[in-house]
C-alpha cells in the first residue's frame, strides 16, 4: 500500500467515526495512529465523555472483532483470559476462551479492580499471547486495547501500576466538548435516553485486515534518520535527568515514540520522520511514564507541562 493509500483508508475510517461522535478530531488521530504502531491507548477523562462510545465506534469502523471487559473489584483474570473447563463427556480439558480473544478490546473503568486482575493483561499488551495452565495461546496480529479510566473518582479504584502504564503507547485526555460541540451531541441524541449502537448509526467498516497489514507496512518502511533517532532518544533521556521526576521514561518509551512517529508521518503522507512528529507526540507518550518528584508536587507542578519544557529545551535536528 502506498501512503496516499494509507491517508485514504485513514480518512475513510474518520468519516465513519463522525457519523456517531461529534469532535474529539484529535483523540481520534491518535488512535488511527496507535493501530498503525500497533500500540494500546489509555483514554481518561469524566464521565458522559463518549470515551466508551468512541472505541466502540472505531471498531465498527475498522472491521476488527470488538470485546468489552467492564472491570470491577470483583473481577478475576480467568473472567479475562478464560479457563480450561474439564469436559466429563470426552473426559478432556477443554479451553474456554475468555473476553480478551479479540481484535479490539475495551477495557472499560480498567482502574476499578485489583492490581491482580490487571496484570492478566501484561502478557498480552506486550507479547500479544496469553499462557493458560502452561499452554500459550496467541491473539490476532491486531490486538489492541483501548482502556478507559475516570480521573475523579479516588473510591473503589485501584492506580495502575507503572509496569501497565509503561505498556500503553498512549495516554489521552478526553477535555469536555465545546459549547458548539455539546450542542450538536444534545440536537443528534437528546431524544433518546442512552447512545445507539454503531449499527443504529450505519457505521460501515471500511477496513479489513489485509488493508491493515498493507497499511501497517507501509509505516514500517517510513525512514527514521539517525539524527531524528537521537533527538528521540535524548528527549526521552532528559525525563530521567530532570530534577522535577522521580521516575523517567523507560527505553519503551524511546521505541514507541519513534513508532509512533513514523505512523504520524505515513498519515500525514510522508515517508520520512520529522522532529514535529516526536514534539507533536511527546507529551502522549510520556505524561503516564513519568512521575513527579515530591517537591514537584509541593510547588504543583504538571507532567505536562514539563514534558512541554524539555521539548523545548532538548536540541531538534534540522
Amino acid at each position: 500500500m502506498t501512503l496516499d493509500g494509507v491517508g485514504q483508508l485513514a480518512d475513510a475510517i474518520r468519516g465513519e467515526i463522525a457519523k456517531a461522535v461529534v469532535g474529539q478530531t484529535e483523540t481520534v488521530d491518535h488512535l488511527l495512529v496507535a493501530l498503525l504502531a500497533r500500540g494500546h491507548v489509555l483514554l481518561e477523562g469524566p464521565p458522559g465523555t463518549a470515551k466508551t462510545f468512541l472505541a466502540q465506534s472505531f471498531a465498527a469502523a475498522i472491521g476488527l472483532q470488538f470485546g468489552r471487559i467492564q472491570f470491577t473489584p470483583d473481577l478475576m483474570p480467568g473472567d479475562i483470559l478464560g479457563s480450561n473447563l474439564f469436559n466429563f463427556q470426552t473426559s478432556q480439558f477443554t479451553l474456554t476462551r475468555g473476553p480478551i480473544f479479540c481484535d479490539l478490546l475495551l477495557a472499560d473503568e480498567i482502574n476499578r479492580t485489583p492490581p491482580k486482575t490487571q496484570a492478566a493483561l501484561l502478557e498480552a499488551m506486550q507479547e500479544r499471547r496469553v499462557t493458560l495452565d502452561g499452554t500459550r495461546h496467541e491473539l490476532p496480529s491486531h490486538f489492541m486495547v483501548v482502556a478507559t479510566q475516570n480521573p475523579i473518582e479516588s473510591q473503589g479504584v485501584y492506580p495502575l501500576p507503572e509496569a501497565q502504564l509503561d505498556r500503553f503507547l498512549f495516554k489521552l485526555l478526553i477535555p469536555y466538548p465545546s459549547l458548539e460541540e455539546e450542542a450538536r451531541i444534545v440536537s443528534r441524541y437528546g431524544e433518546r435516553s442512552g447512545l445507539p449502537s454503531p449499527a443504529e448509526l450505519g457505521i460501515a467498516a471500511v477496513a479489513t485486515p489485509a488493508a491493515l497489514d498493507a497499511a501497517t507496512k507501509a509505516v514500517q518502511a517510513v525512514k527514521l534518520a539517525d539524527s531524528v533517532t537521537e533527538y528521540v532518544v535524548r528527549l526521552v533521556r532528559a525525563t530521567r535527568d530532570s530534577a522535577d521526576l522521580s521516575c523517567g521514561a523507560s527505553p519503551r518509551a524511546a521505541v514507541l515514540l519513534a513508532s509512533a512517529a513514523r505512523a504520524k508521518a505515513a498519515l500525514d503522507g510522508r515517508d520520512y520522520v520529522v522532529p514535529d512528529d516526536v514534539k507533536a507526540l511527546a507529551n502522549s507518550v510520556l505524561r503516564h511514564r513519568l512521575l513527579l518528584s515530591p517537591a514537584a508536587e509541593i510547588e504543583g507542578k504538571q507532567v505536562e507541562a514539563l514534558v512541554e519544557d524539555l521539548v523545548h529545551q532538548t536540541e531538534a535536528p534540522r
